[in-house]
């Protein structure tokens, strides 16, 4: 069983990435195998709105969000986390998720529907409970179970170094990555229970 952790910050060792390094320990200590993506410091363009993965089967745009693509198919679980900017996600990583769940849905691959997905959000101060939510939206429309923890998935601090001093967010990147492997186990065990065969049509709006 694999997890992939996105490292939506444009830093490998800050507080982001120091979150999901103890959710990683946790999950590697348990049996889990385990990669983190980077999104790094090129930035991810926004989705055009073409609808090329309709007939490409993968996002026009050729970058980190087809290598992730790749990748997914793979993993069994999914982690995101961000840093706060602005009470919100990281740029980036919104246009990084906004592209892969509209490529996956539109080439109808599925390849997320059904593995369990979690959120964590680093922060100095405030703002992690909107940003968790603006992640979460993401598997919510996705039927991917939403794995939580012992407290809301945040950690705080203005460095790795300060994260370090956040016990109990810590604790609780350690106890998501528990419910992570719990879950995942829980799956494997059910493997034989065939899932929901779902509906995609019609699609309407307001005015027809």
């Amino acid at each position: 069983m694999k997890v992939i952790l996105v490292n939506g910050s444009t830093k490998s060792d800050g507080c982001t990435a120091r979150a999901l390094r103890e959710v990683e320990t946790t999950l590697l200590d348990l049996g889990i195998e385990t990669e983190i993506f980077e999104l790094g410091t090129e930035g991810v363009a926004p989705c055009r709105g073409c609808r090329a993965c309709n007939t490409l089967g993968k996002c026009v745009i050729d970058d980190k969000v087809n290598e992730f693509l790749e990748k997914a198919k793979t993993a069994d679980g999914f982690i995101f986390a961000s840093p706060v900017y602005y009470a919100g996600a990281n740029g980036s990583l919104v246009s990084f998720m906004d592209r892969v769940f509209y490529a996956d849905k539109c080439a109808k691959k599925n390849v997320f529907a059904f593995k369990p997905a979690a959120a964590v959000a680093s922060a100095r101060r405030a703002g992690t409970t909107p940003t968790l939510d603006e992640i979460n939206r993401f598997f919510a429309i996705t039927c991917m179970p939403i794995i939580t923890s012992t407290y809301w998935n945040e950690v705080h601090g203005n460095s790795a170094e300060e994260v370090e001093l956040d016990l109990e967010g810590l604790r609780t990147m350690r106890n998501l990555g528990r419910n992570m492997a719990w879950f995942l186990r829980l799956k494997e065990a059910a493997d034989k229970v065939e899932p929901p065969k779902l509906e995609y049509k019609p699609m309407t709006n307001f005015i027809r």
